[in-house]
């Protein structure tokens, strides 16, 4: 359960620092449904950029935002549905699209929602604290961008082998920048420094989006609907929601299966993961390039009892298509076999972790032999925006896409097959969900009695915090009355 006690002398200070600065906080709520936000704050937006550095882009912390750079307001959700010509299934894949999000990932939303508690509450007082925010990349750049909103000084943490683009942007929002050793696959080494800072620094508080139940709580609360939400929007008469198919990563994003999974007869909720670093697969390691999907153990919050399969995506295929689906060699391969120059159009919506969601999606349709009732869900948590020096890298590496490798890659997408994946037993879920204590109890210092909650207590510990998005929701709504007052 997210800690909700509350520090009134700190809460006051944060009333008033809100109340200077002129900083109203979202709901659950409205995050989940924008037509709950104030008609003064959505004029407001008509003034201001998507990733300015203001305080009401608070209040695009969404799926709804209407997909342009500035003044923007709200509609449908984003979503992109890939063609059968791309997948090669019967099966219709449908991935949520992050880029219209302020940073250009929806990882801004867990880190909106991992400081909100803590604000509200007083538990975090950003006149004496750094906020700390460890990842392989997009909730470091979240967190920083929400700290800046909210007037909080923060420490960015990710792997040195990250994207330039990441670095770049980060040094222009974040109070420090700290790179640890390795790539996506090193978030041990990201624990490590965090370890450090906590013993080193009294000014810092972490938020580890790996333990952070709000990180769970706002993808259960706010994404699992934006998927039925555009599950409703192009449903035909007899569809269905077949399965939900997100990344391991820090395991927010389950959150959203867990909400489809229990109200979805039938939908299978499967966890992708690079086959280089089969964790779950076969409790391995390595390292490999799917950026943003951090591995090597079992996140502290992904629920192991909704999670029916683990599927391994080979990294040298998403490298692949990136080139396919972004150059002008790939787009040629691609219309002679039938794709409309507007799915092209839309490729780019999918960064290298989209471009593997997608594929892990692929696997579980084929897998379950799905027909053309059934809707796949995956996420493209970023854009290939973020990407452009990979693509440079790429050509500098292996020379100029032609078509003859564009056709390879094509094929190599289109046989697809479903090996290296695992439909989980009971036994496999309970065995997985059991490696978390060699890193969270033993290294970490967590609470195996919470350990054991988890599983032993499904209902009423995953249940109890999911409540507790309208219990929160009361609680900014108080606070929001003292700072307008």
């Amino acid at each position: 359960m997210i800690d909700l006690r509350v520090d009134e002398q700190a809460r006051k200070k944060n009333i008033e620092r809100c109340k200077k600065n002129g900083i109203v906080l979202p709901t659950y709520e409205q995050m989940r449904d924008p037509s709950k936000i104030p008609q003064s704050v959505k004029d407001e937006l008509k003034g201001i950029g998507l990733w300015d550095v203001h305080s009401r882009n608070l209040f695009r912390v969404n799926w709804h935002n209407e997909p342009k750079e500035k003044g923007g307001q709200f509609g449908g959700v984003n979503f992109v549905e890939i063609p059968r010509s791309i997948t090669g299934t019967k099966a219709r894949i449908v991935g949520l699209v992050g880029k219209w999000f302020p940073t250009g990932a929806h990882k801004v939303g867990a880190a909106l929602s991992c400081l909100l508690p803590e604000l509200v509450t007083g538990r975090f007082d950003p006149s004496s604290k750094k906020a700390v925010w460890p990842s392989t990349g997009n909730y470091c750049r979240g967190g920083a961008y929400i700290s800046r909103l909210l007037t909080c000084p923060s420490v960015a943490i990710l792997p040195a082998g990250m994207s330039k683009e990441r670095f770049e942007w980060l040094k222009t929002m974040a109070e420090e920048v700290i790179a640890t050793p390795g790539c996506e696959s090193n978030v041990k080494e990201i624990f490590d420094k965090c370890v450090e800072i906590e013993k080193t620094r009294s000014d810092c508080v972490i938020f580890n989006q790996f333990d952070q139940l709000p990180n769970h709580l706002w993808h259960y609360s706010v994404t699992g609907p934006a998927m039925e939400e555009a599950f409703k929007a192009i449903a035909k008469p007899g569809d269905r929601i077949g399965g939900v198919v997100l990344s391991s990563g820090s395991a927010g994003t389950m959150g959203a299966g867990s909400y489809i999974r229990e109200r979805h007869s039938g939908a299978k909720v499967g966890v992708g993961e690079a086959l280089q670093c089969p964790t779950i697969l076969e409790n391995g390691f390595g390292d490999h390039r799917i950026e943003g999907i951090g591995d090597k153990h079992i996140p502290w919050i992904h629920n192991m009892r909704e999670t029916d399969m683990a599927i391994g995506i080979d990294d040298e295929l998403p490298i692949r298509l990136i080139r396919l689906f972004n150059e002008p060699a790939g787009h040629a391969v691609l219309r002679e076999a039938g794709v409309s120059q507007a799915d092209i159009d839309g490729l780019p919506l999918m960064g290298i972790s989209g471009v593997g969601n997608m594929l892990a999606a692929i696997k579980m349709a084929k897998y379950y032999e799905m027909d053309e009732g059934d809707v796949v869900f995956t996420m493209f948590t970023d854009s290939m925006a973020m990407y452009g020096s990979r693509i440079e890298e790429l050509d500098a590496e292996r020379g100029a896409y032609d078509q003859r490798q564009a056709d390879r890659d094509y094929d190599r997408l289109m046989g697809q097959s479903v090996d290296h994946v695992l439909e989980l037993s009971q036994v496999d879920k309970r065995r997985v969900h059991q490696l978390k204590y060699f890193l969270w109890i033993e290294q970490l210092g967590k609470d195996v009695a919470e350990l054991r909650a988890q599983w032993d207590d499904h209902k009423a510990y995953w249940g109890g915090l999911r409540a507790q998005a309208s219990q929160l929701d009361a609680m900014i709504k108080d606070f929001n009355a003292e700072v307008m007052r």
